[in-house]
């Protein structure tokens, strides 16, 4: 293989797969990535046999072949070379060498025939979606979903597509059991004729994680997402991003949103995070304990610790209804507040152990509930 390449276009390949790549060193040929040169360019492509990732980029191909090499090595070593082209040699014995102006580098690589195979993909029964409106609807469930929880089911999103004939909707939902995030858009646009009316999927965290990234970095063309029975696709400007989904039966997250009750406390969102994140400075131990006071007009936060002391602060809020005084973790507050947008949220329970249930008026489609804890 011999290849000539940008060195910015192909810093960017590579930094799309770091993520992917797998850290822990199960199967060597996971760390590293595969290079592909074909006529139409330079495709590199990352896999941890659950998420996959491949992109074509622009390049010059002297000689078609393939070489897979560490993702992490060759990262380090392009980020650190000068703007202008680089070229990349493979030898027989799985080497490749890296040249780029005056410098030369030779790394060590396995033969690309090892690699394993990405999923063969049509571009049917794709969704096209606003890539802006998947990446908020990320951004408000990813914080909630479990990280290495014992069960298994809720390390993922529950992704669900509505497909109607005037509409299609798409409803996220993230939850570790102490606390869960459900978010819903309408994409304006009607399903497929003929596609099943409801698509339920749930996708490893990661696979979202990788999938906020890539819409972060914006582009152009909207992105396209589909589900075949044990796949998530998503392709978004010459990138296609595949992902095993997860087996198992998520909770029915429905029966822990509370309804609409009276028992609602209304405040000025920036007040309350800043005035949690005084407060819980003297927090004691790991469960960022904070006491919230609801009383008619105001809400009062408390926290107390042993061995350091405690604070108390006292803020306005709309509220009518009779005293209640429970308590939270704060980084479990903080987290929710973290992706709401609105200047007032509204908290609403029914009783001190009860779940509460935060949302604000400018998105409808957002719902957090918070499991308090006793004080």
């Amino acid at each position: 293989m011999k290849v000539r390449i940008g060195r910015d276009e192909l810093l960017t390949g590579l930094q799309r797969v770091q993520g992917v790549v797998e850290k822990r060193n199960t199967m060597p040929i996971l760390s590293n990535i595969l290079i592909e040169a074909k006529q139409e360019g330079a495709e590199i492509v990352a896999t941890d046999l659950e998420i996959g990732m491949r992109g074509l980029y622009k390049a010059t191909v002297h000689k078609a072949g393939g070489i897979t090499v560490s993702a992490r090595k060759l990262y380090e070593i392009i980020k650190e070379l000068p703007s202008g082209d680089i070229d990349l040699i493979s030898s027989e014995n799985n080497w490749t060498t890296i040249q780029a102006g005056k410098s030369q580098f030779k790394v060590v690589g396995l033969p690309s025939t090892d690699y394993p195979a990405l999923p063969a993909i049509d571009r049917e029964g794709l969704t096209p979606l606003a890539g802006a409106g998947l990446l908020e609807l990320i951004r408000k469930t990813l914080f909630a979903a479990g990280d290495n929880d014992a069960r298994y089911i809720l390390n993922g999103l529950l992704v669900t597509l509505i497909s109607g004939e005037k509409k299609t909707t798409l409803r996220l939902v993230g939850t570790d059991g102490h606390r869960l995030a459900v978010a819903e858009q309408d994409l304006g646009k009607a399903g497929a004729k003929g596609a099943p009316q409801e698509i339920k999927a749930i996708i490893p965290k990661k696979a979202a994680q990788e999938m906020r990234r890539l819409l972060e970095e914006g582009g152009d063309g909207e992105p396209l997402i589909g589900f075949t029975k044990n796949l998530m696709i998503f392709r978004k400007s010459g990138l296609l991003l595949t992902s095993r989904l997860m087996e198992g039966n998520y909770p029915n997250y429905q029966q822990v949103i509370p309804k609409e009750s009276n028992k609602k406390i209304m405040v000025v969102r920036a007040e309350l995070e800043s005035a949690l994140r005084r407060v819980s400075v003297l927090s004691k131990d790991k469960a960022n304990a904070v006491k919230l006071s609801f009383a008619p007009g105001r809400l009062t936060l408390f926290s107390s610790n042993p061995d350091y002391g405690e604070a108390t602060e006292e803020m306005s809020a709309q509220y009518e209804g009779e005293a209640l005084n429970t308590g939270f973790n704060a980084r479990y507050l903080l987290d929710v507040f973290d992706v709401m947008d609105g200047e007032k949220i509204s908290l609403q329970m029914d009783s001190a152990l009860s779940p509460c249930l935060i949302q604000e008026a400018e998105t409808p489609g957002f719902k957090c509930v918070v499991m308090p804890i006793k004080i």
